[in-house]
């Protein structure tokens, strides 16, 4: 059974809060999750001062430095994380938190979808030599990915990579979302496939592993009405532990049958079709489809009806009632 590295997202939903961001952390680990993510970045890095309003965000670097996180929290809260076994993941947005994380000792670095199209801090980021999940965003398609990798080699020869298909609209329509994508991306060998999903509800990571994703990140709120950018798209708690228990159940529909019965069908076995009696027969006559028709019930010794036509043609070795079962050992 395949088990999907599941990250909790909680981004920038902690409202630099930080009781707020522990009890995000106790709600993914109430989910099972085996990851939390924050986000790491400042205002004065992520955007230029001379950055116009677009997609309904006005005065977008004052909105960034209202939901920064305090970089003074970020040894607390993998401290915390450690403690409760989950792990801690902070995307880096600058060279100054990909340092800081590395120097606490992290695990993994993400790189954003808005971020992975930029070589020179892809690069930054994958000299760390630690394994990378890279979210292939907007603006790219399997071609991008390539050349993410032809960068990442120049930094480092044997990369442990993990590509996200996402979508970068929040909240991504079910229209947009083209988990078929993903699947392409599957086919390139150097990397394993998961989805950073923002549609709304949780349909769609289940639909994704059931697909073949191996790693699913969502993004997840305390409320989602509360005021921020991220809140009115997230799940809420009960949403994320649903998600995370129906991505375990989709996990172990995805077996290979290697038997003819499988355990839960051993006690039904019975209601297969064998061989059955027309008639009164007598010893020495010939088997012919009129002294023989299939019905139920299969006995451990009975003639499965897939070899109806195999006993057409031999001969009773014994006289037989109408509707008995034909046995091994009635026939040669």
């Amino acid at each position: 059974m395949k088990n999907t590295f599941i990250t909790a997202e909680a981004g920038a939903n902690h409202d630099r809060n930080e009781f707020q961001a522990f009890k995000l952390i106790d709600e993914a680990v109430r989910a099972k999750a085996d990851a939390v993510k924050f986000q790491t970045y400042s205002s004065e890095t992520l955007y230029s001062k001379y950055t116009p309003d677009f997609a309904g965000y006005n005065n977008i670097t004052k909105l960034i430095k209202d939901i920064e996180l305090p970089r003074s929290w970020q040894k607390t809260l993998k401290s915390y994380c450690d403690d409760n076994g989950i792990e801690f993941i902070s995307t880096p947005f600058d060279e100054k938190a990909v340092d800081e994380l590395y120097e606490l000792g992290v695990k993994r670095f993400k790189i954003a979808g808005f971020e992975c199209t930029d070589p020179r801090f892809v690069k930054y980021v994958a000299s760390t030599q630690l394994p990378l999940i890279i979210s292939l965003g907007i603006g790219t398609n399997l071609d991008t990915m390539l050349q993410i990798r032809n960068w990442i080699l120049e930094v480092n020869d044997n990369p442990n990579i993990t590509f996200l298909h996402c979508n970068n609209a929040y909240p991504t329509p079910y229209k947009d979302i083209n988990l078929g994508h993903m699947q392409k991306m599957m086919t390139f060998p150097f990397a394993r496939i998961g989805l950073s999903d923002h549609t709304e509800g949780i349909l769609t990571p289940p639909i994704a592993v059931s697909l073949g994703a191996e790693v699913i990140e969502k993004h997840y709120t305390i409320d989602r009405t509360l005021p921020g950018p991220d809140h009115p798209f997230a799940i809420e708690p009960d949403e994320l532990k649903d998600m995370v228990d129906n991505i375990r159940l989709v996990e172990t529909m995805m077996g290979i049958k290697d038997t003819k019965y499988t355990k839960s069908e051993k006690e039904f076995s019975m209601a297969r079709r064998s061989v059955i009696v027309i008639g009164d027969v007598k010893k020495g006559d010939v088997i012919t489809k009129d002294n023989v028709t299939t019905k139920r019930p299969l006995l451990v010794d009975s003639i499965p009806a897939e070899d109806y036509y195999n006993v057409l043609g031999k001969h009773f070795i014994k006289d037989l009632s109408d509707d008995m079962i034909l046995m091994n050992g009635d026939f040669e």
